[in-house]
């Protein structure tokens, strides 16, 4: 696929050497001669901030990034209440299962997940075969993070980091980990900072990588010597795949599976069960002392692992579900039951035969 044209960040690079490691830190805060004196002057910018600036100390100390290119880089970063906004409302806090399921599993994307599946045969099952993970679960995360690449984000990513980093005191220490790792990541990539765009969150390419996530899980697939989470579905899959391997996916162990009753009611010692936590706390002798007798419970508890129980409030009312130890590795890329579980029902009807 052709790759987005990008601008290097070449001076980002050159921090090896002692000259670069004089910061234009004096030079900011005093008003002297320099890029970060010229954007202050030119505009109110992040630069005005003491944190901020402080911010970009410690990253040049830690990477050896350029100070004064870091500064340059910040003078352009502009505050989205559009980002605020956004964060403040996630769809997963806001839904419950009944509203959020249509969401994802409308027939269009389903539709879509299968000829996914067919244009990249190839690619998912060398996926397959290298990392364990099933093709539809990698295709169905990319369906649900962009419909397969269509929907991208349109967020300027240094733009919300920054907001998120230095206007978001929720989660301030998280964005500002996560904005250091787009600037580092923007220097061993060559590309230009300010033309990255992603979700609100800052999430990019066609899996929606954080940039802690690119740094760590991408990988070159397509052996073309860059990883390319934009353009190159080769490293797209192959990244989304390593991404489930790092985070313990048990090649052919379950997922998860409903809990039904006989009146259709949830007892009050199953919803007993069901913990905050997404991670698995309950062994599989207490779902079956309960009565729960699911096919894949032996599989899915081999060498004492743990599962979780779930409710969830559907359309037709409470639906109760045991989750094994690959639902909990879903929502590593995503933090939420809700998301996991829509993850897996479109990764089931893209493997079923269309009516």
């Amino acid at each position: 696929m052709k790759l987005h044209s990008m601008v290097a960040v070449a001076t980002l690079l050159l921090a090896t050497t002692a000259s670069s490691l004089l910061r234009a830190d004096d030079a900011a805060a005093t008003g002297s001669d320099g890029p970060a004196a010229a954007a202050l002057e030119a505009a109110p910018s992040y630069l005005n901030r003491a944190d901020v600036r402080e911010f970009l100390d410690q990253l040049s100390r830690d990477s050896g990034l350029n100070r004064n290119t870091l500064a340059g880089i910040m003078a352009r970063a502009t505050r989205q209440q559009s980002v605020i906004d956004a964060i403040s409302t996630p769809a997963e806090r806001t839904l419950n299962w009944a509203r959020y399921r249509p969401i994802f599993l409308k027939q269009e994307r389903i539709d879509q997940g299968r000829e996914f599946v067919k244009e990249h045969a190839e690619l998912l099952d060398r996926a397959t075969r290298t990392y364990g993970v099933p093709g539809n679960i990698i295709a169905a995360i990319i369906g649900v993070e962009t419909f397969y690449g269509r929907i991208t984000g349109s967020h300027d990513v240094l733009d919300s980091l920054a907001t998120l980093a230095f206007d978001y005191p929720p989660r301030e220490t998280f964005f500002r980990s996560e904005l250091a790792e787009f600037l580092t990541l923007s220097a061993a990539e060559g590309w230009d900072p300010h033309t990255r765009q992603g979700s609100y969150a800052g999430a990019m390419g066609v899996p929606q990588f954080i940039s802690s996530s690119y740094r760590q899980y991408a990988v070159d697939f397509d052996g073309d010597g860059k990883r390319d989470l934009f353009d190159s579905m080769a490293d797209v899959i192959g990244s989304v795949a390593n991404y489930f391997s790092e985070h313990g996916w048990q090649q052919g162990a379950p997922v998860a599976e409903p809990w039904t009753f006989a009146d259709g009611s949830i007892p009050s010692q199953v919803r007993a069960l069901v913990s905050s936590s997404l991670k698995p706390t309950v062994a599989g002798e207490s779902v079956a002392a309960l009565g729960f007798n699911g096919e894949s419970l032996a599989d899915g508890t081999r060498d004492n692992t743990l599962l979780s129980v779930m409710v969830l409030e559907g359309a037709d009312g409470d639906e109760a579900w045991v989750a094994y130890r690959n639902f909990y590795v879903i929502t590593r890329y995503n933090h939420s039951r809700l998301y996991a579980m829509a993850v897996l029902q479109l990764a089931q009807n893209i493997n079923s035969t269309p009516e």
